[in-house]
């Protein structure tokens, strides 16, 4: 699958690392007890924001980062049944390093 999207601005495309669906006691979580992922991958990156003469500001992440945004950030969608969230920069805390993204089942 090939995702065509280019952000504009200082807005990035997060595909959500989905947290696991059973508990540690082996108890399987509906849909609507899950907790809302709140870390992801970066799959595009706009090219940054402009400052107040006109040149452009460089993003902090980049196409592959692991992040963490805030909880209610965002606007999701879909893409070929894949769930996405475009994100401004400003709506990501942080940038998890040394954390590779896991697979989720399918």
């Amino acid at each position: 699958m090939a995702i065509n999207l280019k952000p504009l601005g200082d807005r990035v495309v997060v595909e959500p690392i989905e947290q696991e669906e059973m508990t540690a006691g082996g108890i399987v979580l509906p849909e609507t007890a899950k907790e809302k992922p709140q870390r992801g991958t970066i799959v595009a990156a706009g090219p940054g924001t402009r400052d107040e003469d006109g040149d452009r500001i460089a993003m902090d992440v980049k196409v592959g980062d692991v992040v963490l945004y805030a909880k209610y950030a965002g606007t999701e969608f879909k893409v070929d049944g894949k769930k996405l969230l475009i994100l401004k920069e400003s709506d990501l805390l942080a940038i998890v390093e040394g954390d590779e993204p896991k697979k989720g089942k399918k």
